[in-house]
Formats: C-alpha cells, sequence, structure tokens
C-alpha cells in the first residue's frame, strides 16, 4: 500500500499546513506563530488581544477601526464615535514583494543592480546588510517567506537570489521524502503533490552487488561502501551485517570481540562460547562458565579435590593450633606467629568469626573476641556495668564504696593525699585544684555533692571546692536586695 502522508489543517494566511508546536487557535481556524498576527498592522497576537471576522485576524484596535460603529463625534475625544476605517494601514499588491511586508515609505531609486534587491532603492552605510554580495536596507532583510526578521546568523541565501531563515529555507530547497516531522535529521516532505502521494524512495541493498571474493562483507559477502563501513579486525563489514552472530545484537567498536572463526560476537556470546568453562557458573563477576557444555563434560573437567584440609595432618607445632591441620597460603589468617585455618579463626567461647581487628591473643594459646576476652581476662572490680569500666562476671555485686568514699587502702602521709577520703592519689585518677591533688571520685562539690571540672571549680576559703553557686551563697557577699534580680546582693 503506498505511503500517503498525514493531512494537516492548512493555516488561513499563507495556506500551508499548521503542525501542533506551532499551531494558533482563532475562531475555530488554525495559523502558524507567525502568522497569527493582525491582518491590518501585522501586530503579533495572543489570545487575549485577538478579534477574529470571516476567517481574518484583526487587533481590537483594528476591528474596531474596520468594522466599529461609525458616525458623529470623530475626533472629539476618547469615547466618541469614529469615522477612521484604517486605509492608511492597509497595504498594495505592490508592497508586498516575495511575501515580505514592506513599509510604505518614499525611496530614491538606485539604477538596476545596485540598490536594494527587495525595494531597489538606495542602501546607505547607516542601515546596510549584506548577503549574497549585495547590501540591503535593515528593514528588509527578512525571510523571502516567512517575513521573519534576520542576521548574520539565521541568513541563508537560496539559490533564486533571495534570502531565508533556516526553517523555510531547509522546507524549500532542504531534501525531500519519508520521514518529514519525525525529529531532527529526518527528511521533509512539506510540498503539495498531484496526486496526494508522496514520492517512493528507493532504496538499493549494496548486499547484492557482490564483491570479489575475500573482499566483500565477511557475513552478505556485498561490496562495503565508506558511507556504511564498519571495521573490525582489519576487514569491512556492512553496519546493517555488523551483529552478533549468535544473538544477532547490534554491535560497535565498543561491545564487539573477534571471534578466532573470524566472526564478530558481543561480550557475552563470546564469553560463553570461547571463554573459560568449569565449576562455578553463575556464581557472580570472576568464576568459570559453563554455559553451552552438558553435565558429561562439565564433570569430565571437573578435578578432585578434597576440601576439608583438616584431616591433612602437619608436623607438631606447625599446623592450625585448634584443629592441628595443615594451613595452605589461600586461607591462612595469622595470630601472635600462629597460622589458623580461616573456618578456624573464631572465638573460643561465643565462636564468633573474627579477622584481624577483632582478634585478641589470649595467655592461654587461644583467641577471642574483644567481649570474651575481657570477661575471661580483664580488670574485675569496682564500676562493674559502667562501661567502658571494670566488670565482673561472677554474679555478686562488687562495687566496694557504695558512698564513693574508700573504706580500704594505703593510707598517705598527712597533707600528701585526698583531702576529702585522706588515701594516696594515683596518677591515672588525680585531679588538681589550688596546688592539691584530688581522687576523681572526690572531686565533687563539698555542699551539693556536684561533680566538678577545672571550668566549674571554685577553692573555698577552707581548703575544700565548691561549684559556682554554692561558692556565692557560702563566701559571697550578703545584704539588701536579696531575690531581687541577677546580680544583686543575698542573705543565703
Amino acid at each position: 500500500m503506498p505511503f500517503k502522508p498525514v493531512e494537516n489543517p492548512k493555516c488561513p494566511k499563507c495556506g500551508k499546513s499548521v503542525y501542533a508546536a506551532e499551531e494558533r487557535v482563532a475562531g475555530g481556524l488554525k495559523f502558524h506563530k507567525m502568522c497569527f498576527k493582525c491582518g491590518m498592522c501585522n501586530k503579533l497576537l495572543d489570545s487575549t488581544n485577538c478579534s477574529e471576522h470571516e476567517g481574518e485576524l484583526f487587533c481590537k484596535v483594528c476591528h474596531a477601526r474596520k468594522y466599529g460603529p461609525k458616525g458623529y463625534g470623530f475626533g472629539g475625544g476618547a469615547g466618541c464615535l469614529s469615522m477612521d476605517q484604517g486605509e492608511h494601514l492597509t497595504k498594495s499588491e505592490t508592497e508586498m514583494v516575495n511575501h515580505a511586508v514592506q513599509e510604505t515609505k518614499a525611496i530614491a531609486k538606485a539604477p538596476e543592480g545596485e540598490g536594494c534587491p527587495r525595494c531597489g532603492g538606495y542602501v546607505y552605510a547607516a542601515e546596510q546588510m549584506l548577503a549574497l554580495g549585495r547590501s540591503w536596507h535593515r528593514g528588509c532583510f527578512k525571510c523571502g517567506e516567512c517575513s521573519k526578521r534576520l542576521d548574520s546568523v539565521n541568513c541563508c541565501e537560496g539559490p533564486d537570489k533571495d534570502i531565508y531563515c533556516k526553517v523555510c529555507y531547509g522546507k524549500r530547497f532542504g531534501p525531500k521524502g519519508y520521514g518529514y516531522g519525525q525529529g531532527g535529521g529526518a527528511l521533509q516532505s512539506d510540498i503539495s503533490y498531484a496526486n496526494g502521494e508522496a514520492p517512493r524512495t528507493t532504496v538499493i541493498d549494496t548486499a547484492i552487488i557482490k564483491a570479489p571474493a575475500g573482499q566483500g562483507c565477511p557475513r552478505c559477502g556485498g561490496v562495503v561502501y565508506a558511507a556504511e563501513q564498519m571495521l573490525a579486525k582489519g576487514r569491512e563489514w556492512h553496519r546493517k551485517c555488523f551483529k552478533c552472530r549468535d544473538c544477532t545484537k547490534t554491535l560497535d567498536s565498543v561491545l564487539a570481540c573477534d571471534g578466532p572463526d573470524r566472526d564478530v560476537y558481543c561480550k557475552t556470546c563470546y564469553g560463553k562460547k570461547f571463554g573459560p568453562h568449569g565449576y562455578g557458573f553463575a556464581c557472580g563477576s570472576g568464576f568459570l562458565q559453563t554455559d553451552g557444555l552438558t553435565e558429561e563434560e562439565i564433570s569430565s573437567f571437573r578435578p578432585y579435590y578434597n576440601p576439608d584440609t583438616t584431616s591433612i595432618k602437619a608436623p607438631a607445632g606447625q599446623g592450625c593450633p585448634r584443629c592441628g591441620g595443615a594451613v595452605f597460603a589461600a586461607e591462612q589468617q595469622l595470630a601472635k606467629g600462629t597460622m589458623w585455618h580461616k573456618k578456624c579463626f573464631n572465638c573460643s567461647d561465643c565462636h564468633r568469626p573474627l579477622d584481624s581487628v577483632l582478634a585478641c591473643d589470649g595467655p592461654d594459646r587461644e583467641i577471642y573476641c574483644k567481649a570474651c576476652y575481657g570477661k575471661k581476662f580483664g580488670p574485675k572490680g569496682f564500676g562493674y556495668g559502667h562501661a567502658p569500666t571494670l566488670v565482673s562476671t561472677h554474679g555478686e555485686s562488687t562495687i566496694s564504696y557504695p558512698d564513693t568514699k574508700p573504706t580500704t587502702g594505703f593510707k598517705a602521709p598527712k597533707g600528701q593525699g585526698c583531702p576529702r577520703c585522706g588515701f594516696v592519689v594515683y596518677a591515672a585518677e588525680q585531679m588538681i585544684s589550688k596546688n592539691r591533688i584530688w581522687h576523681r571520685r572526690c572531686f565533687h562539690c563539698g555542699e551539693c555533692g556536684r561533680s566538678l571540672d577545672s571550668t566549674n571549680l571554685n577553692d573555698g576559703p577552707d581548703g575544700d571546692i565548691y561549684c559556682r553557686g554554692c561558692y556565692g551563697r557560702k563566701f559571697g557577699p550578703h545584704g539588701v536586695g536579696f531575690g531581687m534580680g541577677a546580680g544583686t546582693l543575698t542573705m543565703a
């Protein structure tokens, strides 16, 4: 069945097809965007100022001039009736040159071939535009088809010695054929045909033009011309023949793989056909493939191995400390100068799998996770249950000093120990204030018991330490004004 282009509505102003991307609707008719202007003053219109009369468009002012009421009162002020019918805005046929509307003005005519190609008048330097080797008036430098103003960027010189915008040039002189309107680069067919049918394009199948043996396309044997050639391993292919032999996927220079049979494949089919095969297919990237092989072939290629290396006993003191088996390089884990199997490298108590970060070497030559190591070999005592303090796993309470004051230990000489408890203060727990050393647990306010640090510490004249509030109440100024605001004197 011959191709028949889709019928599109015609623009009432220029008579050409109107497509959805550029249509403007008024009075049930569809116009081009550039044709949607007043028929008298050529003002571009929109839906707010458009007036339609018998298939012709006008702005509201021109519509009132031509079809509005007339009568007494012309020139008498706003709101009066007018006799102006817009005759001064109408264009005569002689003012339309190649569909480009010219303004009516007196222009001195130049000798033939020397003036503006559109109006024939003299062109002065202040208004000249250059195209086709001739000078044009700035006002005449418009598209000969749609009257769009042009410049040096969007001007196209036509073979009829006129100038056009790029769109009109393509429609008038560009290639025509099947595919018009299907996107950038498609051939155009925006012309009228006598029988209403677009001409048929002759497609030549170059595969039927056979080349000498060994010189043509390796797949079809036809001659390969430069416009359609694809290269692979020094041979030329047709673009349509450059496909994977197995799955017929279209290839390019990135996807193509040259096979040992002098054919081309995609990467997947090449791997299935010529890649390594064996145990582990479909287990993820890097595993050997077995697609295309039978189970018998796979079994014949599969080597026998003993997965349990613990059954291979090593000499005493040289194998895995846990199972005694030989440890090979592919599965070894190191801890304290000994080599372990990867599956044996777990906590001796909770059997949690370990690595070089989590493993702790115990004094019994075993390995533990950090939690089990702390429970088994870590210190026990005051602070159980307050991480990261000492822990106890025997069930009984290990809090020796529930009132935070020690009752046992070494008493310090008078004036040298902790001022609060009198016991020796070691470097790991000392806090310093006014040249005196305190236990961290004793470093609190002597009045309210609030824990202190170097930022909120106040040394009292009685040798004790206080928080700021208690220091102010105990040693601060007292007098009239208690409770009357910040900074006032207190009687506390």
